[in-house]
């Protein structure tokens, strides 16, 4: 049997791939894209089944850019998966900290790791394209005066040694990732849908739709807005909730399809927030 075939952003042991993992198990087959678009070129091409998508991060918030990707492509959500970001410091095997003299890393790893770096005002730091492709660069390069951040599966992928575990400020931060597949399919077990609609410009348009939720015991967990390119003062709204009962669902849908514009099921799936 040919392995399913995965689109991520980023590297190999990047926090994508530990994410497609987590949702997949181990035997598939990563296709490494430059950018999330990319991810989701392969998946239109047929060149990748599914898709890992971050969406959010605790400290970094919604990654907006991705909610315009569900928008334009529109890939059914048929899973999530919650990731621990824990970050550390790795370097080529053999090197000590006392000889390293630059950090490489994503953007974002870096601010979520500004205290521990505060308190080396000597190492330069740099900005690279992700985690784990700055883990990639040392040991392809054997680089002896460069540490990168990054997690643990980069360190075993690329045979790294860990410097200094756990460097992130805040220990309890998480990715939400999303599953997205090119095919549309049931699940009898879904207890949470995304939802994307708007609404006209009428005093509490927006309030109505959502207190059909409560009125049906439908539990909103985000709601995200999102202009409408081109049109001013209008919203794409993206909204999750969760539920116990179908017919609760299904009653809150008929309610809110009469109440707003364009609205589209993006996923219906099992919940699932283990981090």
């Amino acid at each position: 049997m040919s392995k399913i075939k995965v689109a991520i952003q980023g590297t190999r042991a990047s926090f994508h791939e530990e994410a497609a993992f987590k949702y997949f198990g181990h035997n598939i087959e990563t296709i490494e894209c430059e950018t999330f678009k990319h991810t989701c070129e392969a998946l239109k091409k047929q060149e990748a089944d599914y898709v890992v998508m971050a969406i959010e991060n605790s400290i970094a918030g919604s990654l907006l850019p991705n909610y315009s990707l569900l928008h334009d492509y529109h890939f059914p959500i048929i899973g999530e998966v919650y990731l621990s970001i824990q970050l550390h410091l790795l370097a080529f095997p053999g090197v000590k900290m006392s000889q390293i003299r630059n950090v490489e890393s994503h953007p974002i790893a870096l601010r979520q790791c500004a205290d521990y770096l505060e308190e080396h005002p000597l190492l330069k730091i740099t900005e690279g394209m992700d985690t784990a492709s700055c883990a990639k660069k040392i040991a392809d390069n054997k680089l002896t005066d460069t540490a990168a951040v990054a997690n643990a599966l980069a360190a075993k992928l690329y045979n790294l040694e860990v410097l200094e575990r756990r460097i992130e400020t805040n220990k309890k931060n998480y990715t939400r990732f999303l599953i997205l597949s090119n095919e549309k399919s049931e699940n009898p077990k879904a207890n949470k849908a995304t939802l994307l609609f708007q609404t006209d410009n009428s005093i509490g348009s927006l309030a109505r739709v959502l207190t059909f939720f409560s009125e049906e015991q439908i539990n909103m967990s985000k709601i995200q807005s999102m202009p409408v390119l081109g049109k001013k003062n209008e919203y794409d709204f993206y909204v999750d909730i969760e539920w116990k009962k179908q017919n609760n669902y299904d009653a809150a849908i008929r309610k809110t399809l009469k109440h707003t514009i364009n609205f589209n099921i993006l996923g219906e799936y099992v919940k699932n927030d283990k981090v």
